[in-house]
């Protein structure tokens, strides 16, 4: 029996050991990364809470590096989860973690050399680093005279990798770093004197300032930095391919030119002046009025916030208000158009506010529909300004110059051509001070991007978002309005 077991044995060690080289064949190599976020169908990033990258408003998540993040989900097939970290510490080590996120996006500096945690992407955004100090203080011009003075920045972050290496050049230099704050947190301290300096990119410096009077910026260190992507350390570059893909092919389309323009070209529109006297009219004059802005907007399916952001670039919320045209009230409206929307008196704020809510409305509803958002908004302010005839000149001028009549970005280069009288004696409606329309957008969309910022509800670290879209002007509920 012994001696008739052994071959018995061997024979079937033959055909386990078969039957196991068959089956991993017959699986294959193990997925790649790419391939496992597409059968998962769902690309997983760590971003930061800030106005500069990722927050939630009234119409769901938005910012600059949530939407492009949007954009690469949307090249993928699959839908986008977002979870916000409150340090970069905190992010880097969920990059990191077992069924951690996928990716960072969250206004990260291309580092100078290989970074200990993360592989990083293509560039996707060129940026200044700043020095910013507090108005009254002595302004230091040179890297010489940041020795002695207070300075923060956040722990683990580009600037502090900067200050480390300037330190070793001048041993004299102190600063601290904290995991605590964020860059609207440092620029609030520069701000009111708890701190001399804090270093910040430019663009976070453009969505952080409007309420914060005494910053400046005392000048640029190191010259032109760049933003990019942050993927876990590993040998699996397929990901990261597919990233680096979908960047490049988001600047020949000119998808980050225009969502630069969208969220940081309207940044110093306004200037030091303006921001403070906003930031000063917000406290004072706004909380008069936003109910009347809440219903109003409740009522025509309107963000109330861009409401509220056009009743200021009218009248600074001065419902008494009166031009040497004879438009009067919060929202000036005109005799003609307040009769038009059932307005009895224009110096009534509350119908004032509702007048100018229907009209926009209107006006929004009745652009052609190849105008598609979140340009469709830009149009209907242009028109509730210069009026439709104008604005369809203008589109008509666009057009035969090779642009883009249902572009904002194109349509606003063509618009002070309506003042040349080369240009408006081409025209059906003729002359029209076209340059006003494009101040009067750009305005009114940084008051939106402030209003949409400090209105926003409150996100804890860590919590995850659902995947959404950002619509400016009229709610995502509107049917009249299309979807981006």
């Amino acid at each position: 029996m012994f001696t008739l077991a052994i071959p018995r044995m061997r024979r079937c060690a033959w055909l386990l050991t078969t039957t196991l080289v068959l089956l991993l064949g017959a699986c294959g190599k193990a997925p790649t990364a790419l391939e496992r976020v597409q059968e998962e169908g769902v690309l997983r990033i760590v971003t930061r809470n800030s106005p500069s990258t990722y927050y939630q408003d009234r119409n769901g998540p938005t910012g600059f590096e949530y939407e492009l993040a949007e954009r690469f989900a949307q090249s993928l097939g699959v839908t986008l989860e977002v979870e916000s970290a409150d340090s970069l510490e905190t992010l880097f080590n969920r990059l990191n973690s077992a069924n951690g996120p996928h990716l960072a996006a969250a206004g990260l500096f291309l580092p100078g050399s290989t970074h200990p945690q993360a592989r990083f992407s293509t560039p996707y955004l060129e940026v200044t680093l700043q020095v910013v100090y507090r108005s009254n203080r002595p302004r230091p011009t040179q890297r010489q005279q940041l020795v002695g003075q207070r300075i923060m920045v956040m722990k683990g972050s580009h600037h502090a990798r900067i200050l480390a290496k300037l330190q070793r050049e001048l041993p004299a230099l102190t600063y601290e770093e904290s995991d605590e704050l964020e860059v609207a947190d440092l620029l609030r301290m520069v701000d009111e004197g708890q701190i001399d300096l804090t270093l910040v990119g430019s663009n976070e410096l453009a969505m952080n300032r409007f309420a914060l009077p005494n910053i400046r910026v005392a000048f640029d260190l190191d010259g032109e930095q760049q933003l990019a992507w942050a993927l876990p350390k590993g040998t699996d570059s397929s990901l990261l391919q597919a990233v680096n893909a979908f960047l490049s092919k988001a600047r020949e389309d000119q998808l980050l030119t225009e969502l630069k323009e969208r969220y940081y070209g309207q940044a110093d529109v306004l200037g030091y002046v303006g921001t403070t006297t906003f930031a000063r009219h917000l406290q004072q004059r706004m909380p008069r009025y936003e109910a009347h802005f809440r219903q109003a907007g409740g009522q025509h399916q309107i963000d109330w916030r861009l409401l509220a952001a056009i009743g200021y670039q009218e009248s600074m919320w001065e419902p008494e208000a009166t031009s040497k045209t004879g438009v009067r009230g919060l929202m000036m409206l005109t005799q003609r158009t307040a009769r038009a929307m059932g307005v009895s008196n224009r110096l009534d704020p509350q119908q004032s506010i509702r007048g100018g809510a229907r009209y926009f409305a209107e006006v929004h509803a009745g652009l052609p529909d190849s105008i598609r958002e979140p340009d469709r908004t830009w149009f209907a302010l242009a028109a509730y300004n210069i009026g439709g005839g104008h604005l369809q000149d203008a589109r008509k001028l666009t057009r035969e110059a090779g642009l883009n009549p249902n572009k904002w970005r194109d349509v606003k280069k063509i618009l002070p051509r309506l003042s040349q009288k080369q240009w408006y004696t081409k025209t059906r409606y003729g002359y029209a001070r076209g340059g006003e329309p494009v101040h009067f957008v750009n305005n009114i969309r940084r008051y939106y991007d402030i209003l949409s910022w400090v209105t926003q509800p409150p996100l804890e670290g860590g919590q995850v978002a659902e995947r959404g879209l950002h619509r400016p002007g009229i709610d995502k509920r509107s049917e009249r309005s299309p979807s981006l």
